[in-house]
């Protein structure tokens, strides 16, 4: 899949964080396809970033989520982080728009995206 000696770094607003892939399809076609680079859209307490990639739902594809997940919203070839309540949660969980495949994971605090907004910059490579 790739080199293993690498990790799989997430960028946005000077913040780095390493990703742990998961044994997915959806994880694979990602790896593939990095460098990503991309700008952020919000929708409540979600982030997500479009990546142009064609991937077909998942059978354990869900939309709830934990924090630390990263999911891929196959219908919007876009990469979801929900890190708190959207508009559709119900309580305090993280609800995504609708069944997305989990294909990563990786050690977020909600803090880190107190400052983020729509049109920052993110990216996902090698590093």
């Amino acid at each position: 899949m790739h080199n293993n000696d690498k990790n799989l770094i997430l960028k946005f607003n000077s913040k780095l964080f390493e990703i742990n892939l998961r044994n997915t399809e959806t994880a694979r076609l990602i790896a593939e396809s990095v460098p990503i680079k991309s700008k952020i859209q919000t929708w409540g307490e979600e982030i997500f970033f479009n990546t142009n990639l064609q991937v077909k739902l998942e059978d354990d594809a869900r939309d709830v989520m934990q924090l630390g997940e990263l999911a891929f919203w196959t219908e919007g070839s876009a990469i979801a982080i929900g890190y708190g309540k959207t508009p559709v949660s119900v309580g305090q969980e993280i609800r995504l728009i609708g069944p997305c495949n989990v294909w990563a994971d990786c050690s977020f605090k909600k803090s880190d995206f107190d400052n983020i907004k729509s049109g920052d910059e993110i990216s996902l490579d090698w590093r």
